[in-house]
């Protein structure tokens, strides 16, 4: 891991990421870039030239402004820290950012008493992770020590989630974390066991490079919905991340096929990590 890309609009959940960014970086010598989205808007960008130019430079060092106080952190220190203040308003272009500067990962803090939710829901977090093809790590609140532990990768085995396996195994590895399969067996798709392990066997026996090892430690996990049995399960097990697949602009609804419940979200402190297929 070289550069890990840390979107800033200089709030604390912005702050909770950048933190978790600096343990990534100074554990894997790591570079950081931050950005920020100015987002200027039509009325300003149809000005003459003049007023457009001016207000441009004003906006920009008030940008810069806010940057350098918002980047002068202990947990900063010894770590390289590239600022980069951009026009953007649309949030797919975070991952043009994050190609132009060949970043390995994006990490962001996820807004409002939903938390995590909000990945799922339609935030500005779920419209970078739709359209991101660099990992996505979504940190809801301030994490102590970041540690990754064990990696819980949810999937049902469908043979188009490979790439996101792939790529989740490299940053498991990465972490040295435990990396742990989990399929959620629910009433509305419900799956007998030989089912289940026939397409868990299938699935690693396609994916290679050993991946058949894991065979043998796939969880298969009963609940009302996929996504109170992934979060049930991992808060059991006490899980660091939680790594999902996700479908480009169909986000993660093409996983995540029902709501998550408030109650449980709202108890849910476990960063989320995406890999778009």
């Amino acid at each position: 891991m070289k550069k890990i890309l840390v979107p800033i609009d200089f709030s604390d959940h912005s702050e909770y990421a950048l933190e978790v960014a600096a343990k990534l970086a100074k554990t894997y010598n790591a570079d950081i870039v931050a950005l920020h989205m100015m987002g200027l808007s039509e009325a300003i960008l149809t000005k003459d030239e003049s007023q457009e130019v001016m207000e441009a430079v004003y906006y920009m060092k008030l940008a810069e402004k806010q940057f350098g106080e918002f980047l002068d952190k202990d947990y900063l220190e010894g770590v390289n820290v590239v600022s980069t203040v951009q026009n953007y308003k649309i949030f797919k272009e975070i991952d043009t950012v994050a190609r132009e500067h060949e970043a390995d990962l994006i990490v962001m803090g996820s807004h409002g008493s939903s938390g995590i939710r909000e990945v799922f829901v339609g935030s500005n977090t779920e419209k970078v992770v739709r359209t991101s093809t660099v990992p996505v790590l979504v940190v809801k609140n301030k994490v102590m020590d970041f540690e990754v532990g064990t990696m819980v990768f949810a999937c049902d085995f469908s043979l188009d989630y490979l790439p996101a396996f792939k790529k989740a195994m490299e940053i498991a590895s990465l972490f040295n974390a435990k990396f742990q399969l989990l399929y959620i067996n629910t009433p509305e798709r419900f799956k007998r066991s030989s089912e289940m392990q026939q397409r868990a066997f299938k699935f690693l026996t396609e994916a290679g490079d050993n991946a058949l090892d894991l065979y043998d430690s796939v969880v298969y996990y009963c609940d009302t919905t996929i996504e109170d049995g992934i979060f049930a399960y991992s808060n059991n097990v006490r899980a660091d991340v939680i790594a999902v697949p996700t479908h480009g602009r169909r986000g993660l609804a093409h996983f995540f096929t029902g709501s998550i419940g408030e109650e449980l979200v709202n108890h849910s402190d476990i960063p989320v990590i995406t890999f778009k297929i």
